[in-house]
């Protein structure tokens, strides 16, 4: 059998979204009542309407892996703020695990599906989902002054993502939509009405590839609450 044909092959070859689930799991502890009203990097969010968000993205992107096409992908993730539920210390651990588990299967990157509204190819919504997963943990665990990192293979996917592209449209990193100017603008020219990512921040070229990641989504790599 070719290699090419080797369906353990294609499987190993597939992003891995279990360690960035697992990341953003272990910063749920420390989250008590009385930081749920704090700042974030995204402006219009608290940390509540954060852990509102992810537990939101956590749940349409698995649902998007399984190509199971209901009402937790159709909406775009900035129709209104989210709110986050009295059991969420329950809940969104149990969504992290499932959208892991979700896009481990092969068939999840293929075809096509839909995530905040937009259709777009199986392997588009991954690596999309992972980027959720990746920088929205980071704005976690600097909200709630906890260290964080990544592993390289996360952050180069990430990098692919949401460095502006040379030639042909953009790639949203929340929806994976076209950003041909018809949806309003993009992320990259700072003119769509999202607040979870802007325009790029300037860092220096040999700025470790995490804060590149973080700049390329629009966040300062330095910031703190109060900053």
């Amino acid at each position: 059998m070719d290699a090419q044909e080797n369906p353990v092959s294609e499987a190993a070859a597939l992003p891995d979204l279990e360690p960035a689930t697992r990341r953003t799991a272990a910063l749920l502890g420390p989250v008590d009542d009385s930081r749920l009203d704090g700042p974030t990097p995204c402006p219009d969010y608290a940390v509540r309407e954060l852990l509102g968000h992810l537990t939101g993205l956590a749940t349409a992107f698995r649902d998007a892996a399984r190509k199971d096409l209901g009402a937790s992908t159709a909406v775009s993730p900035d129709a209104a703020l989210p709110v986050l539920d009295d059991d969420w210390r329950e809940v969104l651990p149990r969504r992290l695990e499932e959208v892991a588990a979700a896009w481990r299967s092969p068939d999840a990157w293929t075809g096509m599906t839909r995530a905040g509204g937009v259709e777009l190819p199986g392997e588009v919504a991954g690596a999309v989902a992972l980027n959720e997963l990746v920088v929205h943990g980071w704005d976690l665990a600097r909200s709630t002054g906890q260290p964080y990192a990544a592993g390289e293979a996360e952050l180069r996917s990430c990098e692919a993502l949401l460095a502006p592209a040379e030639d042909g449209p953009n790639v949203s990193p929340e929806d994976g939509s076209p950003e041909d100017g018809s949806d309003g603008g993009s992320p990259e020219d700072g003119s769509d009405g999202d607040s979870l990512f802007g325009p790029p921040v300037p860092v220096p070229g040999d700025a470790p590839l995490l804060d590149r990641v973080i700049a390329l989504s629009g966040r300062r790599p330095d910031w703190r609450p109060g900053s």
